[in-house]
């Protein structure tokens, strides 16, 4: 077999692999919240306590590893990652401005995605300085699907958010001002697939950057019973819940 071929089979493993993850994560349920006012604000709650969460800690993976935990969403409630290959992304000329490398200096590309037990948490697409690690962990990063912030966590490094958005809420805009709110449906809370996305930069304890990541939450991090609902506010409309 020649080596263009042998490539091109490895490449074409690669692509139906990741189809296949993707076909997986399609068929995973999405949480199954009844669609009434209680739920949109317990949800939006949720999602703005995961949200500052993730801004007021450098590890992202440990503070899913605490989600995960705490809502009872596997046993070991440890979060693991799976590295997506054949996804390759250069980085663009901001990527290199943020992580101070000229167009020449190597960098390195991960794609995972964490999850616990079978439920996707997040994706990340994941720039970093290989020349600024150790080459211990540049083996682990190269040869296991181990997170990266697990990976680098003897460095002490510390987190800078670029931009933090929720993807979805599941109130609209200004509700607080609104005189019509939403009422409830027969259906499920309809959560779409991504929820919030982080961008960000790891830097070691002297300030040197280390890693640029842009990381994407599903809305597997609702996917676990639905809190029980106040007996007093189970029958109750937004609106009257608000004026309480």
């Amino acid at each position: 077999m020649t080596p263009i071929l042998s490539r091109a089979r490895t490449l074409c493993a690669f692509s139906i692999l990741a189809v296949a993850i993707d076909v997986v994560r399609a068929a995973e349920p999405v949480p199954s919240w009844p669609d009434t006012p209680v739920y949109r604000i317990e949800a939006l709650a949720l999602l703005e306590s995961l949200n500052a969460d993730l801004l007021s800690n450098d590890s992202a993976t440990l503070t899913l590893d605490r989600w995960c935990s705490a809502h009872r969403m596997a046993s070991p409630a440890k979060v693991e990652a799976n590295r997506v290959h054949g996804t390759d992304k250069e980085a663009t000329e901001e990527i290199r401005k943020l992580l101070n490398v000229s167009s020449t200096d190597p960098l390195r590309y991960r794609h995972v995605r964490l999850h616990c037990g079978d439920r996707v948490l997040s994706e990340a697409d994941n720039w970093y300085v290989p020349a600024r690690l150790t080459p211990e962990m540049n083996q682990v990063l190269d040869t296991t699907d181990t997170a990266f912030g697990r990976a680098v966590q003897a460095l002490g490094f510390h987190r800078r958010t670029l931009s933090a958005r929720l993807l979805w809420s599941p109130l609209p805009q200004d509700w607080e001002m609104q005189s019509v709110l939403p009422t409830a449906s027969k259906g499920n809370l309809p959560v779409p697939p991504e929820v919030i996305q982080h961008r960000a930069v790891l830097s070691l304890p002297d300030g040197t950057p280390i890693s640029v990541v842009v990381e994407t939450y599903t809305n597997q991090v609702l996917a676990f019973p639905a809190p029980p609902a106040p007996l007093n506010t189970r029958r109750s409309s937004l609106s009257e819940i608000l004026r309480r």
